[in-house]
């Protein structure tokens, strides 16, 4: 299938898949003709994706800070639900339009314009992939204590290689199946630590109510899932445009924070009563304290979830790095380029990972918190423009071209991003940093508010003067080209 976009300077927008290993397609749109799956598996998708080892470590902050358990668990909770929302939106767009997640703000940003957000993601994938390959790494050492460090890495970095170069089914397959083996493992490991893990007086009942930790452990929590907002509709733009939006917002918040719950919660619950340990040791002790061997049993299977994640952050990224790259120059969507971008993601994280140190878990919550600052800003205008401003209809062919409708920069989006982020800078509280208004409330963080308010409302205003009429008859035009809609009679 070919489309003619009448301007030398366009990508191609829709490939002919070709016969051989691996996902084919890139940040090209998808043709109907391949669309497939059902909502329920980014119920499945997103579980398997936040049901893993690596997230034990967010469930430390807040014990560290010195919360109690109960007031950590209910901070990580509210923190996840609020943090899932915006994640869950972008499941939709993704089946709606079936091209990748970055790669939509230009219609916010510009086809320049959107390079900013991108860059951030691309940090995002990096960082995660950082962290994740370091846990995977120590959990196969703590399988074979003779290999060295650097050797699991690689070997973990190979192994996520493989099922993010076989694309998006190999991704769905392997989580789906992860899932099941999860629910059964982790709910008996679960349930054993209950009554096999003793917990300090101190981390025990209700405790006292400090603000400060509480708002800091919210904000990771937050940041958590909704760092995972651009990766959404990479994982869902091979789903029918008609599947229902309500199906599939339903299925991945309800995994993501299900998932994320689970192990957040399980780590403040393993971690209270030895903050000092890694996740690795307390898995295995806590399983080896159900029956001899379990602990063992359960960091296999740990160590196996890893390696899709890996694998997830190597294959968002890659399409996160393509999508820069075809800013710059155009992009041929295809194998060669998939290989290429999976290719930086993965040595480019590597390289980190063997630089950074093991102990590393309060560089991983100071990552989320400043991630969470850079993504509140996009991710408002993004879902903005998608829900209440252009409905979901957008002219597809024309995001690919650099001199089409959307321009170069959108002035709307990039001023609503700016004055979002810098609205929240006074209200931040990071290692780094403190703002004046967080230090003079005693370090409460109530940034995340703020951004949304104010890059929501601005955004909005600004559009609201928008006449999108020339853009909606492209894109009917183009919804039949693209076989997304019946062709006229």
């Amino acid at each position: 299938m070919s489309i003619d976009h009448g301007s030398q300077d366009a990508a191609p927008v829709v490939v002919a898949a070709e016969p051989g290993f691996g996902e084919f397609h890139s940040i090209d749109f998808i043709p109907r003709a391949e669309r497939h799956g059902k909502a329920w598996n980014q119920g499945t998708l997103w579980f398997a994706a936040n049901a893993e080892l690596s997230t034990l470590a967010v469930g430390l902050v807040g014990i560290t800070l010195g919360l109690s358990l109960l007031w950590d668990l209910v901070a990580v909770a509210l923190g996840l639900a609020f943090g899932t929302l915006f994640m869950a939106f972008h499941s939709v767009q993704g089946a709606r339009l079936g091209i990748p997640q970055m790669i939509q703000s230009r219609p916010q940003f510009g086809f320049y314009g959107a390079l900013l957000p991108q860059a951030v993601t691309i940090l995002l994938y990096l960082g995660f992939n950082v962290f994740n390959t370091l846990i995977a790494a120590q959990a196969l050492q703590a399988l074979f204590p003779s290999m060295g460090i650097s050797v699991a890495l690689i070997i973990c970095a190979v192994l996520g290689y493989v099922i993010a170069y076989g694309g998006y089914d190999w991704i769905h397959f392997v989580m789906r199946w992860g899932t099941w083996l999860f629910l059964i493992c982790f709910s008996v490991f679960s349930i054993g630590a209950i009554f096999t893990v003793h917990l300090p007086t101190s981390a025990s009942g209700a405790g006292h109510f400090a603000l400060t930790p509480f708002l800091v452990v919210f904000i990771i929590s937050a940041g958590y899932n909704l760092g995972s907002a651009p990766y959404v509709s990479d994982l869902s733009r091979y789903l029918r445009p008609e599947t229902s939006a309500r199906s599939c917002f339903f299925w991945t918040y309800l995994g993501a924070g299900l998932g994320g719950l689970w192990m957040i919660a399980l780590g403040s619950f393993l971690l209270a009563g030895n903050p000092t340990a890694s996740p690795i040791s307390v898995i295995k002790q806590a399983g080896d304290g159900i029956f001899s061997g379990f602990g063992t049993i359960t960091l296999v299977l740990g160590f196996l979830m890893l390696i899709p994640v890996i694998a997830n952050n190597m294959y968002s990224g890659s399409l996160a790095t393509l999508t820069v790259a075809d800013t710059v120059k155009r992009v041929k969507p295809g194998r060669v380029s998939r290989t290429g971008g999976l290719l930086f993601i993965g040595i480019v994280a590597t390289a980190f990972a063997l630089t950074l140190p093991q102990n590393f878990l309060a560089d991983y919550s100071n990552f989320l918190t400043l991630l969470t600052y850079f993504l509140i800003p996009w991710t408002t205008v993004n879902l903005v423009d998608f829900y209440f401003i252009r409905h979901g209809d957008y002219a597809i062919i024309e995001i690919f071209k650099p001199n089409g409708i959307y321009r170069h920069w959108q002035w709307r989006g990039l001023v609503a991003y700016a004055a979002g982020f810098v609205a929240m800078i006074p209200f931040m509280n990071t290692a780094i940093f403190e703002g004046p208004v967080a230090k003079a409330a005693g370090g409460a963080d109530f940034s995340i508010p703020v951004g949304i308010i104010v890059s929501g409302i601005l955004y909005f205003v600004f559009s609201r003067s928008v006449d999108f009429s020339e853009e909606r008859r492209i894109h009917e035009v183009e919804d039949v080209k693209l076989g997304v809609a019946p062709t006229p009679a």
